[in-house]
């Protein structure tokens, strides 16, 4: 996400707050656009750059969404498992700046490094969209992340050294990643079930990297600025803004923000499993509505933060956060489909409001000569540590809500037969009450032996095959090595606990809120308004 905004203040005037900022891990949202100036580019380069941005982006939001869903319903992997396949992008996050500000920035021409990592990161995501065991899978969606996060930054540096005036041309160019994002998601959305228990997703992006692989070998050249003076990881990772950290204030900030993403990851990582748990339908699409969403707060952002101050707007941004996860708990304990949709949509207010906040609250504080320095670590401590930390608990808290390790409060019903997979945990009506066990086998031919004789499967009334689990006296569930026969039809998915897996972010965001309040103060002092 890129921004520029101006806002008019009551003491201060007019001002530009900042520039232009990336926010490299979470899903591409918009910026404050200006279309002044754009037309002094070159139309055949705007449109070559708008093709290079268009590409770049739907690669990403091709499988993002659609991944937790997959891994959980088809592969079987466990909630933490989960937790860690949604780690590998922040975890490239850290690495990439180093990648860029210490190799590639210094060495090789921009469109040339582009078109390798583009290569090598399709191939391997094609290579991880085959793997069916968890090792074999995260090791080349890791090698996937670590190639394709550093071409983030890479296509902005392209972007700028073929303008005149970045900060009027850039905004119009980046846009275009936004549009991406939107369309990406909704053409997933047009595979239907597919997006969600196929592999397909992870293909179209490798694809889409391939083709954009090759695209970057016609782009402008851009040579590589090559320098005498050595370059420290400090100086990349922007380590030295942590002399800031002396001001109480400023250290208060930086550890609220790191906080506030271990929550709100909790919304990457498992609000698709969640809708696909409900039975919602076109999920890739729904989702997209968040981002949607970021358009029109980021719009009226100038207005409230003029009124609101640096405070307040972080306030805001961390109270929704934990507003959407108590409208998702409503959702579920309701069954009512618009809490759900609203909880989406506040993703405008939860991103915006605090992240776009925070980095202009960075803006404003640092000193002039590490400004830049404190921006990478702001996003380091961030989107890199507070993302990762986040996935990870995120993946835990999940499994101590999940089957079999308490008793599902609900279960849920599955229309197709190619939405179950060998493996899948399964639920059954015995007698007045609930059975619990897993898939085994799936008879679409032949015939196996139920309860009441034999049960013959077919392509369109298949027979399952299931292990019969029993809880012992923790309420933990074990195998009890016993296996009944039931036509598939009959058979649903013990839901997780929702209502206690969104309550633990929800509670921990108003946590930090309360601290945040009590102990941040806002000592900035005024500073001319920069062009």
């Amino acid at each position: 996400m890129y921004v520029r905004l101006i806002f008019q203040s009551k003491d201060r005037g007019p001002e530009v707050i900042g520039t232009t900022y990336f926010f490299p891990c979470l899903p591409a949202g918009p910026g404050f656009i200006s279309f002044s100036g754009i037309a002094d580019m070159d139309t055949l380069l705007r449109t070559r750059l708008w093709v290079m941005m268009f590409f770049q982006y739907f690669i990403w939001s091709s499988w993002y969404v659609t991944m937790g869903p997959y891994l959980g319903g088809q592969l079987n992997f466990t909630a933490p498992q989960i937790g860690w396949a949604y780690s590998a992008t922040a975890l490239a996050a850290m690495v990439s700046p180093i990648f860029v500000g210490m190799i590639a920035d210094r060495y090789f021409a921009a469109q040339k490094v582009l078109a390798v990592l583009h290569i090598a990161s399709g191939v391997c995501l094609y290579l991880a969209s085959r793997c069916t065991t968890f090792g074999s899978f995260i090791t080349l969606l890791m090698a996937h992340t670590i190639c394709y996060m550093p071409t983030l930054a890479l296509t902005n540096s392209l972007s700028f050294r073929q303008m005149k005036d970045s900060g009027k041309e850039f905004p119009a160019i980046r846009v275009m990643g936004t549009i991406s994002w939107i369309v990406g998601g909704l053409a997933i959305n047009t595979l239907g079930d597919r997006a969600t228990c196929t592999a397909i997703p992870f293909q179209v992006g490798a694809a889409v990297s391939l083709l954009m692989g090759l695209y970057c070998l016609t782009l402008p050249h851009t040579p590589p600025n090559p320098s005498s003076a050595p370059v420290r990881i400090g100086d990349v990772l922007g380590l030295d803004a942590l002399t800031m950290m002396k001001d109480r204030s400023f250290a208060i900030f930086v550890a609220s923000a790191f906080l506030i993403c271990v929550p709100l990851t909790f919304y990457f990582s498992f609000t698709s499993p969640f809708l696909t748990s409900l039975n919602v339908a076109d999920i890739p699409g729904k989702m997209s509505m968040g981002q949607m969403s970021e358009i029109f707060f980021m719009l009226v952002m100038p207005f409230f933060f003029a009124r609101l101050g640096v405070k307040w707007m972080l306030a805001v941004g961390m109270l929704c956060w934990s507003l959407r996860y108590g409208l998702f708990m409503l959702g579920y304990n309701s069954g009512l489909i618009w809490p759900l949709y609203l909880g989406i949509l506040l993703h405008g207010v939860c991103y915006d409001f605090f992240f776009v906040t925070a980095y202009i609250y960075v803006d404003r504080r640092a000193p002039d000569a590490i400004r830049s320095k404190a921006q990478g670590f702001i996003a380091f401590v961030t989107l890199g540590a507070g993302m990762f930390v986040g996935a990870q608990l995120s993946g835990l808290v999940v499994d101590q809500f999940s089957f079999p390790k308490v008793t599902p409060a609900k279960t849920q019903k599955v229309a197709k037969a190619d939405l179950w997979a060998t493996g899948n945990y399964a639920s059954w009506t015995a007698g007045e009450g609930r059975a619990y066990g897993k898939l085994l086998e799936i008879v679409r031919t032949g015939s196996v032996p139920g309860p009441a004789g034999e049960l013959a499967g077919t392509s369109n009334a298949p027979v399952a095959v299931v292990g019969i689990y029993q809880a012992d006296a923790a309420g933990v569930y074990a195998d009890t090595g016993k296996k009944t026969a039931l036509p598939l039809a009959q058979l649903e998915k013990p839901m997780h606990r929702w209502d206690g897996i969104w309550a633990i972010p929800a509670a921990a965001a108003m946590v930090f809120l309360f601290l945040f309040l009590i102990l941040f103060k806002d000592r900035e002092e005024p500073k001319p308004a920069r062009g």
